[in-house]
């Protein structure tokens, strides 16, 4: 018992202490406040989109985050983390003075990015709700939503929270396959147009490799956000139109 607790001592002098995957904010509106959308909405099935090995080759992680614009010293949210794939590899592109913020709502999948991330000093998890980040005001540079956007089940909500957690000027990414939501999807139509609905501009757009795609939308001021009953869901069909 006390090798085991020096042990311990050992572990959290060098790497930190053990992530809790707590909220890290307060609740913001409620799920209840906002409209269903019109349109399927995908389970989830696993923590990852395809093999760490194939994302590499095709170089997903470099051009999102080129696309991004994600730089040292930033503070970025990999919502719906999922395995830790963005989050290990943002760690060292945000640097020593920069911060990381694994977010997910899985409890499995939390548990494993706690034992993944647990050496980077700068990663943080945070267990969120479907339809709320639970971030700190204020507090994110950027915030990234990899191949999950179709998954989420209150978008609305999740996009209404989600800006009051971004700094002035802060943008958020989402990577998606451009096919239906029941085929793990978002049509870019469909994606802008509930993103706009919710208050965001469309600030960049890229092809990536598979048939996804990133696109890029600044977050609207926490006062300019639209008022959850003024919000209309958009069509159910595959344009979003």
């Amino acid at each position: 018992m006390i090798r085991a607790l020096a042990l311990l001592a050992v572990a959290v002098a060098v790497l930190g202490p053990a992530l809790a995957a707590e909220p890290l904010a307060p609740p913001g509106a409620p799920a209840s406040a906002f409209p269903r959308p019109h349109r399927p909405v995908a389970e989830i099935v696993a923590p990852r989109w395809s093999s760490e090995a194939e994302r590499d080759k095709a170089g997903e992680f470099e051009q999102v985050a080129i696309g991004m614009g994600i730089a040292p010293g930033e503070t970025v949210a990999d919502i719906g983390a999922g395995s830790g794939y963005y989050a290990v590899r943002l760690s060292p592109r945000v640097g020593p003075r920069g911060r990381v913020l694994a977010e997910d709502v899985t409890p499995s999948y939390l548990s494993a990015l706690e034992t993944r991330v647990m050496p980077l000093r700068n990663v943080t998890v945070v267990r969120g709700e479907p339809h709320d980040p639970r971030l700190p005001p204020a507090s994110v540079d950027a915030a990234i939503l990899v191949h999950m956007y179709h998954e989420i089940t209150q978008p609305f909500g999740l996009l209404h929270n989600l800006a009051a957690a971004m700094r002035p000027g802060g943008r958020v990414g989402i990577v998606d396959a451009n096919a239906i939501p029941s085929r793990h999807g978002t049509p870019p139509a469909l994606l802008r147009c509930e993103l706009a609905a919710a208050g965001y501009r469309e600030t960049g757009f890229q092809p990536l490799a598979d048939g996804a795609y990133l696109a890029v939308f600044a977050a609207p001021a926490p006062d300019a956000r639209p008022r959850p009953e003024t919000i209309r869901p958009c069509r159910d069909d595959a344009t979003g139109r």
